[in-house]
């Protein structure tokens, strides 16, 4: 399979779902690290976003732990930007701020570190459910002075994106598939 897109979507349509309370989670190696990925799969994710993405505008590419870092870490040195990722837990760094996120199935902290201001800055993340942490990092990225060009997710699931679009119209903000959990 040479399509980028046809190799996505089947890797998810092979992934087993499971029942969390009343959440519905799929298990992906794209998004759960379970099981393996293969290079394949990494490699077609990697080029739907290089494809969607001006890199003429991105100083920095933000990356959201965990999931986040099999995805930025290719874009970074392939696009010659550097990464950095917001982390679960503090470093105490100057500058760090810590943020509070909330999804549909967690509630936490984590903290943005090394975000200057004007910087021009792509995120990325595996997936988008409710919105809740991406809204936290949105917040944060821009108290801090910097600029969020894109947003791109590899999968969209549930309200999160058409909310975040709606309350942040000024931010590129889109999935690479829809997954629909039925």
């Amino acid at each position: 399979m040479s399509n980028p897109m046809q190799r996505l979507k089947a890797s998810l349509l092979a992934a087993p779902i499971i029942w969390k309370g009343d959440y519905p989670y799929f298990i992906h190696p794209l998004t759960d690290g379970v099981p393996r990925l293969e290079p394949s799969v990494l490699t077609a994710v990697v080029e739907l976003i290089e494809n969607a993405v001006n890199w003429d505008s991105i100083d920095l590419v933000l990356g959201i732990e965990a999931m986040g870092l099999p995805l930025t870490s290719p874009l970074s040195m392939r696009n010659n930007r550097p990464q950095v990722v917001v982390r679960k837990r503090s470093y105490g760094l100057e500058g760090e701020l810590a943020i509070d996120q909330s999804t549909g199935y967690s509630k936490g902290e984590m903290f943005l570190n090394d975000i200057k201001q004007g910087e021009r800055l792509l995120i990325v993340d595996d997936v988008l459910s409710t919105g809740g942490t991406l809204d936290a990092i949105i917040r944060g990225v821009e108290s801090l002075g910097a600029v969020i060009e894109a947003i791109i997710v590899v999968v969209e699931k549930g309200p999160g994106l058409a909310q975040l679009q709606e309350k942040y119209p000024h931010i590129e903000i889109s999935s690479i598939v829809r997954l629909e959990m039925v």
